[in-house]
């Protein structure tokens, strides 16, 4: 498990028709935090505070906020 896959799933599901735009926006904000240089452990906890704000959208389908905590458990494994 690396950053490189958690990248990859949050780009399938910011390219999802039915996420909101502005949960895409963070989305895409994330994931170009991911792909900044700095520390691994500070990228992760930026981005699990971020995904704690996004599942709380109400607009979100329940399919995505379900693979948004996937992810979260994927990050989680990278600390």
């Amino acid at each position: 498990m690396d950053v490189t896959e958690v990248i990859e799933t949050l780009e399938e599901i910011q390219e999802d028709s039915t996420v909101p735009k502005n949960v895409r926006n963070k989305l895409g904000h994330m994931i170009l935090e991911l792909k900044s240089k700095e520390d691994l452990s500070l990228k992760v906890n930026k981005s699990l505070s971020e995904l704690d704000d996004i599942c709380e959208e109400i607009n979100l389908p329940t399919f995505i906020r379900t693979q948004l905590w996937g992810v979260t458990s994927m990050l989680e494994k990278l600390t």
